[in-house]
């Protein structure tokens, strides 16, 4: 973004493009890549795979004890009951994508005109790191936090996280050579998704497998009681350490790209007042724009998958942590490829193909998912059978949909890494910078609308699979609009 008031050169950290930035294993790059090797484990295990479908089981049978449900027989008991849970968990997501739509783009338009970025982003990790930790005390008794507690934690952590992702993303720029940041952007979500597997491995082996077949470990270890989920409440304070850990070689070694001694007031005076002019001059580029709006409907569909996808399978599949740790570790493995492929499918047909392939496979994967139940896939045309008497994923469906983790992953993962690596394709080589502030505005003014079609679908039909079902009709729309933006260099060409 452009700014108001140039710095005198010698108060610039980076006023100039760096011409000495290398790429993905730079010590630059690399450091802005490892932070989401800190970062990204909150989300994955806090918000996808196993804080989400914990508090949403609590949510439910709070709903069962409350006796509302009564009237009903015991499988529609429990169905309303789930539905509610996912209900809340998407109104939660609503929430924090509420906030974040109406106070994350004057932060973007600020971070050009404010000065160092590093201490700020500090405090939004800290403040994701708090709200993680506090999560140990939300127990399903009720004698711990209490449920309005940590569900304001959840929706403050989010906040925070969406106002890291703007300050992070805002420093790619400055992390590499042009050429270099797709592959460092891949880097960044290899990384992250790394991580989240190893930990995700770590809950399975040292307390879920324990307690559900006496292995590894005759109990789980220190003594945890899975019977009282808290190996599920403990991701929270485990997570924030992680985050507090791993972020230091970020904040040694990447690339601040702030001012020095410049105000952080008046650049949100002055961002709040740029951030009009910004969008009229980014009208100028009409296939930009064109793509930031498709951006801000597909991506929003995806960030919904990802929020909710295993709060429906835990709920509506019934799978419990193990299955659903190991479906987390197997899609965090195939997301580390994901990184991988996003990069090298740009090369092979540029990014905006890669993108539309990238869509169509998690449209596809979704309308899959979707057909599966308990008893039966491809909406019934096949029944399901019992594969076998064991612990875990004894069923057809079970197995089915564990091996849609894969698909999931990849598109997902590449996706992110190609829509990085299309605007680098798309924005003037001088006005980088000030589009990746654009994308990371259109990345948060709508991420509050598939977690409300999602709840307002699943409120309207009391059924999950109809509630997940409006997430396709996003990405639907973000797939025709990306179909009219002109990218006319195939394959990306180097902005060096």
């Amino acid at each position: 973004m452009s700014s108001d008031a140039t710095p005198a050169p010698a108060e610039a950290l980076d006023a100039e493009p760096r011409l000495d930035l290398g790429g993905a294993l730079d010590k630059r790059g690399f450091a802005w890549a490892i932070f989401e090797w800190a970062r990204n484990p909150y989300y994955i295990l806090v918000i996808i795979y196993i804080f989400a479908p914990y508090f949403a089981h609590i949510i439910g049978d709070n709903l069962l004890a409350s006796g509302e449900l009564d009237g009903l027989d015991g499988p529609a008991q429990r169905a309303a009951a789930n539905a509610k849970g996912q209900e809340t968990i998407s109104s939660l997501v609503k929430y924090a994508g509420f906030i974040a739509a109406f106070t994350a783009p004057f932060l973007g338009a600020a971070l050009d005109r404010g000065g160092r970025r590093k201490p700020i982003l500090a405090v939004f990790l800290g403040l994701i790191a708090v709200m993680a930790f506090s999560l140990w005390w939300v127990k399903p008794d009720g004698s711990g936090m209490p449920i309005w507690m940590g569900m304001a934690a959840l929706v403050i952590a989010a906040v925070g996280y969406t106002y890291s992702e703007v300050t992070h993303n805002s420093m790619l720029n400055k992390s590499g050579r042009a050429s270099a940041l797709p592959a460092i952007s891949g880097l960044g979500l290899a990384l992250g998704n790394l991580a989240g597997a190893l930990m995700m491995g770590f809950i399975v082996f040292a307390f879920a497998m324990p307690a559900l077949v006496g292995w590894p470990f005759e109990d789980p270890l220190f003594g945890v009681s899975v019977a009282a989920g808290e190996h599920q409440r403990l991701v929270g304070p485990l997570t924030a350490v992680w985050l507090a850990v791993f972020s230091i070689p970020f904040f040694l070694y990447a690339e601040d790209g702030g001012t020095r001694g410049a105000s952080w007031t008046r650049a949100m005076k002055q961002g709040a007042g740029g951030l009009w002019r910004t969008v009229r001059n980014a009208s100028d580029n009409k296939e930009i724009l064109k793509y930031l709006a498709a951006r801000m409907l597909y991506a929003d569909a995806m960030s919904a998958l990802l929020a909710l996808g295993a709060v429906y399978i835990g709920l509506y599949l019934e799978w419990n942590v193990v299955e659903l740790s190991a479906y987390a570790v197997l899609a965090s493995l195939f997301a580390f490829g994901g990184g991988i492929i996003g990069g090298w499918l740009d090369g092979m047909v540029g990014p905006k193909r890669a993108l539309m392939i990238e869509i169509i496979g998690m449209i596809a994967t979704l309308a899959f998912q979707l057909s599966i139940t308990q008893d039966a896939i491809l909406y019934g045309l096949v029944p399901g059978f019992v594969i076998w008497d064991g612990p875990i994923f004894t069923t057809l469906s079970d197995v089915v949909y564990l091996s849609t983790a894969a698909a999931i992953a990849i598109t997902a993962t590449a996706s992110i890494s190609s829509s990085r690596s299309l605007l680098v394709h798309l924005a003037p080589r001088d006005r980088v910078g000030e589009f990746f502030g654009l994308y990371a505005i259109a990345g948060t003014v709508t991420v509050w609308l598939g977690p409300l079609m999602v709840e307002e679908f699943t409120r309207w039909s009391g059924d999950q699979r109809i509630g997940m079902s409006a997430i396709g009709l996003l990405f639907i729309l973000g797939f025709i609009v990306l179909t009219t933006v002109h990218s006319p260099h195939h394959p990306a060409v180097d902005n060096d």
